[in-house]
């Protein structure tokens, strides 16, 4: 059996494995977030004279307010600069649960998206260099049996 033959079957697995590798890391990153609808001010409101918010979270940092509602919903509204101590006197006189996240729980929820892009580009670099050597390797083994 020459050394092309005996490279053949790994250099079919190769390829499938790098992908698996590469696709399910980040299926279970966008699988474990919640998903959170924007919501204007006015449908804010309504909810609150409806009494539909159950619970509402501050994240001073982003100025956003996560609100679950008695069914389940997950929604996001963004206040203006200054309004939580507001917002929060509002949420409570409705006898919602407010929760202001620490700076700790709040700096997890920005997204860092720079160095998340370099990441990925470094994986890619990193599949082509691969399969560049594995090419390579197969060619100059193959000039070799001839």
């Amino acid at each position: 059996m020459t050394g092309l033959k005996r490279l053949r079957p790994l250099g079919l697995m190769v390829v499938p494995a790098l992908v698996v590798a590469l696709v399910l890391p980040a299926a279970g990153l966008a699988a474990a977030t919640p998903e959170y609808t924007k919501e204007s001010q006015q449908a804010y409101e309504q909810q609150l004279k409806a009494n539909e918010i159950v619970e509402g979270t501050f994240n001073k940092k982003l100025r956003s307010l996560h609100i679950k509602t008695k069914n389940g919903q997950l929604f996001i509204y963004k206040y203006p600069k200054k309004g939580e101590p507001a917002l929060a006197k509002e949420l409570e006189a409705h006898h919602v649960t407010v929760t202001i996240l620490k700076p700790s729980e709040a700096a997890k929820e920005v997204k860092p998206t720079k160095h998340k892009l370099r990441y990925i580009a470094g994986g890619i670099l990193i599949v082509v260099v691969l399969i560049v050597g594995v090419v390579l390797l197969v060619n100059r083994r193959r000039s070799e049996d001839e």
